[in-house]
């Protein structure tokens, strides 16, 4: 099977904050020769404000309908690396549209290295809280089974730069490949 965009199907990356989805998929779009789109990106270019702005007005609620959308118009398209915001799994239409599209790779992080790289970040209106690692154990606790429901493939970036990552999970992409070819 060639290596083109035309015949592939998509590869997304879904995680808890500070898994390494956006990083990662950057490299790993380059190292596959294919599309990368932050799903997340998207959104703020699309309501021209950035993700808290989007909270602050429409809430949770109006954001997650927001990711809905953008990512059903991204998974029409193919050969891309997405990045999906760690709560796109929450809606089970989501979840099916990944399945049916793509091949799906949970970015596993521990709650220690979550903190460690989500350390400055001011913008991640769910991280807005007194206790950081009280928030995230819950958002993992929520979603963790649901990583687990939509993901083809986990993968641990705690112990790995993310160059490292994006080397390892395109050989397995592509070993997967050669043997689905």
């Amino acid at each position: 099977m060639r290596n083109t965009a035309a015949n592939r199907r998509n590869i997304v990356l879904v995680g808890p904050m500070g898994s390494g989805k956006s990083h990662v998929g950057r490299l790993l779009a380059t190292r596959l020769g294919l599309a990368f789109v932050d799903v997340d990106a998207r959104i703020e270019a699309d309501a021209g404000m950035p993700i808290p702005a989007i909270f602050a007005s429409e809430g949770e609620a109006g954001f997650r309908v927001r990711e809905s959308r953008m990512l059903a118009g991204t998974l029409a398209q193919a050969g891309q690396v997405i990045a999906t915001g760690g709560g796109a799994v929450l809606d089970a239409g989501n979840r099916t549209a990944m399945r049916t599209a793509s091949k799906v790779v949970y970015l596993q992080v521990e709650l220690q290295e979550q903190l460690r790289r989500l350390a400055g970040d001011t913008g991640r209106p769910l991280l807005d809280v007194a206790d950081r690692a009280q928030r995230l154990a819950e958002l993992q606790a929520l979603r963790e089974p649901l990583y687990r429901e939509v993901a083809n493939l986990l993968f641990d970036t705690a112990h790995q730069s993310p160059e490292r990552v994006a080397e390892a999970l395109a050989a397995l992409i592509a070993r997967d490949e050669e043997i689905h070819a």
